[in-house]
């Protein structure tokens, strides 16, 4: 087992060392074609809030059905998950742009 614990050590640091290496782009000139990317990623980002919203109506729809039959509370859950998305979508540029 220590010799796993070990081996797998040795694998991160050389993970590491590889992506310290890696040379930093820096803000010089985007290549070609980068507003066309740009503008798949508002597409995409779009897409995404749009699904936010359809997963909040889902999540306010369950709750009335539930609320309904009485069996309250178990929506908790379903918010949580679409509010924690809601979160990383308007969290990602910012997260990504840390994590460079």
């Amino acid at each position: 087992m220590h010799e796993v614990l070990m081996a797998a050590g040795d694998g991160a640091h050389h993970v590491a060392t590889w992506l310290a290496a890696v040379p930093d782009p820096g803000a010089g000139e985007p290549p070609p074609g980068a507003d066309k990317l740009l503008t798949l990623l508002r597409w995409v980002a779009w897409v995404v809030s749009g699904l936010c919203v359809v997963g909040v109506l889902i999540v306010a729809g369950r709750m009335a059905v539930l609320h309904h039959r009485g069996e309250g509370g178990q929506h908790a859950a379903g918010l949580a998950w679409v509010a924690s998305a809601c979160i990383l979508v308007g969290a990602a540029s910012g997260i990504v742009g840390a994590l460079i």
